[in-house]
């Protein structure tokens, strides 16, 4: 595995959020809208934040304004991001903590150019997975 990350949701106010984490913490923070997707979006979503990163030092922080129009709710608004270096462990993995709970998301190749999935396992902890096509060898 190549890191563990939370992954903070927000309720349409992701930029606020993020523009405060980075002026109390520092770091690098590189932010990709909606806009420069190709996911389709309502127009008034657009601006939103897809994703963002918050580096500081050798830790990431990740954000995003979740799916459009979907309503955030307090304990479902974080998750963990795994960030996966071979494909077979991300597989293995993904299934071990779908055992007893809910995919929510089947893994499949996605437009960022990775094979990502999520889950609710039996605890009610929400995961994401992702492994970065790019990593191939």
């Amino acid at each position: 595995m190549n890191f563990i990350s939370p992954y903070l949701i927000f309720q349409g106010n992701c930029e606020e959020a993020v523009n405060f984490y980075h002026q109390c913490l520092g770091g690098k923070l590189a932010i990709k809208r909606f806009r420069d997707t190709e996911m389709p979006v309502e127009e008034d979503y657009k601006n939103k934040v897809m994703h963002a990163e918050l580096v500081i030092g050798n830790q990431k922080l990740m954000f995003s304004d979740g799916a459009p129009h979907k309503k955030v709710t307090v304990g479902d608004n974080i998750q963990i991001n795994l960030n996966f270096e071979n494909e077979d462990q991300m597989e293995k993995v993904f299934n071990n903590l779908a055992k007893d709970g809910k995919v929510t998301m089947p893994l499949e190749v996605t437009f960022w150019g990775a094979k990502f999935g999520m889950l609710l396992d039996k605890f009610g902890i929400r995961w994401m997975v992702n492994y970065s096509l790019s990593d191939q060898k």
